[in-house]
């Protein structure tokens, strides 16, 4: 082969005439291959939003139905008692829960804060503002498996009330129906 024959460019293929309606699709989706996208997409988008989201409204239709007490049986009349009565509990818990972690935190924080801005001097002042900032630079899955060491059955806490022999207290914490009850 010859540097000429390498440099030149190929002729064009000459491709056979595709006519009728196969052609005028090939040609449309050729100039629109979105279309084409879009058409080949849709019919599995299309199916799985009607069984997924089918599924889960009727699913949410179903939670508006009660059970009869006695019978077992599904009454088919929409009320709210099914909500009520799974969710009065655990929202009671949390409101009380929410409000007694803010208390103690405003009863430890508060003067620990006032003697911090007062009093605290050189390494006492950078302690206590890395004490505050530390817990912020932290991410969150590393927080919660932190409180998982301290909190879990066999956590620092437990272990500690052990050699102290106070899982009575413990115990009778966790019992208490705003702290845990008997969901724990």
């Amino acid at each position: 082969m010859t540097i000429a024959a390498l440099n030149s460019t190929p002729a064009p293929a000459i491709l056979p005439e595709s006519g009728g309606v196969r052609g005028a699709l090939s040609d449309l989706f050729w100039r629109k291959p979105k279309l084409l996208l879009l058409l080949m997409l849709l019919p599995p988008v299309l199916w799985l939003g009607i069984v997924y989201v089918g599924s889960l409204f009727a699913l949410l239709l179903q939670s508006f139905f009660s059970i009869d007490e006695f019978s077992g049986l599904i009454n088919r009349q929409f009320t709210l008692k099914t909500y009520g009565d799974l969710l009065q509990a655990i929202i009671l818990r949390t409101v009380t829960m929410a409000a007694l972690v803010t208390f103690a935190s405003a009863i430890i924080a508060f003067p620990i804060a006032f003697y911090a801005a007062r009093y605290a001097r050189g390494r006492w002042k950078a302690l206590f503002y890395l004490g505050i900032m530390l817990p912020l630079w932290s991410s969150y899955l590393v927080k919660i498996y932190a409180w998982k060491l301290i909190l879990a059955k066999e956590g620092i806490l437990t272990w500690l009330l052990a050699k102290l022999h106070l899982l009575w207290l413990l115990d009778g914490w966790l019992s208490l129906p705003v702290v845990g009850g008997n969901s724990l």
